[in-house]
């Protein structure tokens, strides 16, 4: 695949991956790309964990499904990120960012822009979608066939210095270079983000992977072969939309925007 292609191909996968255990040699091919990223003095300050494990794969599942529910119930989630939430391909196409609620069932239809308020909320709470939410967020972890750990070295990765900066735009550099590898070979990837929401989820899958106190886990993500024909899950969105260069680049000084370019320039 040419190079360009993978990048306008890289994806996060909301739905279910193949049952399909990930090949080692793919593996491997993902965290040598990781090691291929940039890092400050090439100090590598990543460490990842490949988890097939089908026992502890399950008890991050179980934990990814719980708080999502809570996140839900609590309406925390919905406070936090309202400003990402799109409800029609008009907004979307004019903000040019977020996430469009695009798939639901029909009855919650009606009032889903209506979430934001406390009797939304409450109505969503008595129509059971925190649950809902969470079997889903469950069976997808569960049914990943392989899960990823990304953590920091302490050595390097010192939040109150600048060190701690450096660390963390590698790491992300280095995750980035797994998310296009994924593209290249046919995967998808997903980051499990909800226990780092929760007080306490975060210690409890710290304490499952047994990172050692030299280590601090920072991210986890589920990984799998991408089927043909993907079956969304029940509530999901979609985020293809990038805003227009005009809306975040800027030639010479920040009081001039960058033109739209020839379309034809980007193919």
């Amino acid at each position: 695949m040419e190079f360009l292609e993978v990048i306008r191909r890289r994806r996060t996968t909301n739905g279910h991956f193949l049952p399909d255990p990930v090949s080692m040699e793919h593996q491997h091919l993902l965290v040598e790309a990781a090691s291929r990223a940039p890092s400050h003095f090439n100090s590598q300050p990543w460490r990842f964990l490949l988890i097939d494990d089908p026992e502890i794969r399950q008890n991050v599942a179980e934990i990814g499904g719980r708080t999502m529910r809570e996140l839900m119930e609590g309406g925390r989630f919905f406070q936090r990120y309202r400003k990402y939430f799109r409800f029609s391909q008009a907004e979307m196409d004019e903000k040019r960012d977020g996430i469009f609620i695009d798939q639901m069932p029909k009855i919650i239809r009606p009032f889903i822009s209506k979430v934001f308020t406390d009797t939304g909320l409450s109505l969503m709470n008595k129509l059971g979608i925190p649950k809902l939410l969470g079997n889903d967020n469950r069976k997808l972890i569960s049914g990943s066939p392989l899960l990823l750990a990304v953590m920091l070295d302490k050595e390097e990765y010192i939040p109150e210095d600048l060190s701690g900066f450096y660390c963390v735009l590698s790491m992300g550099m280095a995750i980035e270079h797994i998310w296009l590898t994924c593209a290249e070979l046919g995967m998808g990837i997903q980051f499990v983000s909800t226990p780092m929401e929760i007080p306490g989820a975060w210690d409890e899958l710290t304490k499952l992977f047994k990172v050692p106190d030299h280590l601090e886990l920072m991210a986890i993500y589920r990984l799998g072969y991408v089927p043909e024909k993907q079956q969304r899950p029940k509530i999901d969105w979609s985020s293809r939309h990038r805003k227009r260069f005009s809306q975040f680049v800027f030639r010479n000084n920040c009081e001039t925007p960058e033109p739209e370019p020839d379309k034809r320039q980007l193919d």
